[in-house]
């Protein structure tokens, strides 16, 4: 159903989910089209749960789930792959095949589609490894690379299906911060070049105020904050400020070390 009069690109409206215990407790916010929407909030806390929905793999115990102007609530899974030609999602393990090359890897997904000529499905692998910069890496197998890159790859077969929003799920978890930097700016490049939507799943502030619109504060399984990212820091909410001032504490560690 196509929410008429809708100016967001994907929605919740009261979404709640409970499994042995509630997730999330009538979760709302929303992102537009060519913006990018942060999730933070500690372990455990409905950030995971929440991108499974958008991509309908759950589908919530009330509330709606707008995507793409449709309210995909309700949809049937064959009605679904619709939709999952429109969002693609980059998976924390990057799910990239062992026993084919990255070019393969990326090639795969090409295969899937049915509008991609045959003949120039080459030229397009090679151009979507010179997007992400990995040009070198091609005959290279993902054993061969360090897990930032192994993120990176997953963006580039990500694009291959030229979607419209992009779901990325902790991209810089276990990088060192160089190549965090990178993913970083790779992300942004991507925003801006291709004006692609996207939903970043994150614990690095430091990702998500370089990439981020807007955010969701997720504390208990309850949307605490949903704002502009340059007002996270004036929120008032005790766990905010608690969340924000730990990770100012580690990055004074971090500093300490190094």
């Amino acid at each position: 159903m196509v929410t008429e009069g809708n100016p967001h690109y994907i929605e919740f409206r009261e979404v709640s989910k409970a499994f042995d215990r509630p997730i999330l407790k009538k979760v709302s916010f929303y992102v537009d089209v060519g913006k990018t929407l942060a999730i933070i909030g500690g372990s455990g806390v409905g950030k995971s749960v929440t991108l499974s929905h958008i991509m309908g793999f759950l589908k919530p115990d009330s509330g709606r789930v707008i995507v793409g102007n449709v309210d995909i609530t309700d949809m049937a899974e064959r009605e679904l792959r619709a939709i999952r030609r429109r969002v693609t999602m980059v998976f924390q393990s990057g799910a990239l095949f062992d026993s084919l090359t990255i070019r393969e890897n990326i090639l795969f997904s090409l295969e899937l589609r049915g509008d991609y000529n045959e003949e120039n499905k080459e030229e397009v692998v090679t151009g979507l490894l010179k997007m992400v910069d990995l040009q070198e890496v091609g005959d290279m197998y993902p054993a061969d690379l360090s897990t930032g890159y192994k993120r990176a790859v997953a963006i580039a077969r990500a694009l291959a299906a030229q979607p419209e929003c992009i779901l990325y799920d902790e991209p810089t978890t276990m990088v060192d911060p160089i190549m965090s930097d990178d993913l970083g700016n790779l992300m942004l490049r991507l925003k801006r070049q291709l004006k692609l939507t996207s939903v970043v799943v994150t614990h690095d502030l430091d990702l998500m105020r370089k990439v981020a619109d807007s955010v969701v504060f997720l504390y208990k399984g309850e949307a605490t904050y949903f704002g502009p990212v340059s007002e996270l820091d004036k929120c008032d909410n005790p766990h905010v400020k608690l969340f924000l001032a730990m990770d100012r504490v580690e990055m004074v560690g971090e500093m300490e070390e190094a």
